[in-house]
């Protein structure tokens, strides 16, 4: 691991006035830390936030939530408030690693960890991610849990956050800040799709720090769920994931909200889905018509193709449960 220099501020301010291009904060660090090791992430200075005063979660006017960036993901997970107004989330943050590094890792971290790629991890493989320019080698390589939506010639990896996911669904907005003020990004624009600048993954400027996430008032979301598939039943990441909320009325859909992960190159609201429910039936065969429409422009490879049903039919039996 490269040397470096190690800050611990007092308070917000001090941790701004240390940012900048070759530094990287701290939260938890159960990404960051793997990275550094592997020589992937080289900062020059390391600057550790956990001391800093963001590790509560608050009431917001309306009944949302206000989650400090240092909460830890236990702790979010367990919290009586998220439970019964946002069980998706709950669900999704208990879908994710192992109990030991839930104790560990952060809400502001898990929003910023990168891929799981083993491309990305791999020096001796081209990733324009890691180097950008350098090619993708998972083009034609081994794609079994590499992306099908919101890819691009660029990249093809998917992003590996559950909470990012339910996030997604529940209109999140992340509350960042720097020495110029504070600023809030909705989840939906935070994470940014490869395109031809894969190693720009966020819309987070370089001297800025994640404070909060702030999640709306959402009725809907007291009747939601989050269903993950994946290799083993645990410590594993997603093949497909749903986090869905459904509201519904004498027969007929009239509120829904719906995410992927496992399929996308970052996490995925699936706008084209919700249309299609919106007003229409309850029912198995409109669920899976909204399916098909939000997984039309999916761009498959061999390895790959299979989350395509996949993810048809965990969409469609998350929505059944729900109804």
């Amino acid at each position: 691991m490269k040397p470096f220099a190690y800050v611990k501020p007092l308070d917000i301010d001090e941790a701004l006035r240390a940012a900048g291009p070759a530094v990287k904060f701290l939260g938890g660090g159960t990404n960051l830390v793997d990275l550094m090791r592997e020589g992937i992430e080289r900062p020059e200075t390391l600057v550790d936030l956990t001391g800093l005063p963001l590790d509560e979660v608050d009431e917001l006017p309306g009944g949302g939530l206000r989650i400090g960036a240092l909460v830890r993901n236990s702790a979010l997970a367990a919290d009586r408030r998220v439970r019964a107004r946002y069980p998706v989330l709950s669900q999704a943050v208990l879908a994710g690693a192992s109990p030991q590094l839930r104790n560990m890792a952060t809400v502001g971290g898990n929003l910023l960890q990168r891929t799981r790629c083993n491309y990305f991890y791999d020096q001796a493989h081209a990733c324009n991610k890691r180097e950008p320019g350098s090619g993708c080698d998972a083009l034609g390589g081994f794609t079994r849990g590499h992306a099908v939506l919101g890819v691009s010639e660029s990249c093809i990896a998917t992003h590996p956050s559950d909470m990012c996911v339910a996030l997604a669904a529940l209109d999140a907005t992340v509350e960042v800040r720097s020495a110029r003020g504070t600023r809030r990004i909705p989840l939906a624009d935070f994470h940014l799709l490869p395109g031809d600048t894969p190693q720009v993954e966020t819309a987070l400027a370089g001297d800025e720090l994640v404070t909060a996430v702030e999640l709306p008032p959402a009725p809907v979301a007291a009747n939601s769920r989050y269903r993950k598939v994946r290799d083993r039943a645990s410590y594993a990441f997603a093949l497909v994931s749903v986090a869905a909320a459904l509201e519904v009325r004498d027969g007929t859909v009239t509120a829904a909200r719906l995410a992927l992960g496992g399929v996308a190159t970052k996490p995925w609201r699936a706008h084209e889905a919700e249309r299609v429910l919106a007003g229409g039936p309850a029912t198995e065969e409109a669920f899976g018509r909204a399916a098909d429409a939000e997984l039309a422009p999916a761009t498959v490879q061999p390895g790959n193709a299979f989350k395509v049903d996949l993810a048809r039919a965990t969409i469609v039996a998350t929505l059944r449960e729900l109804a």
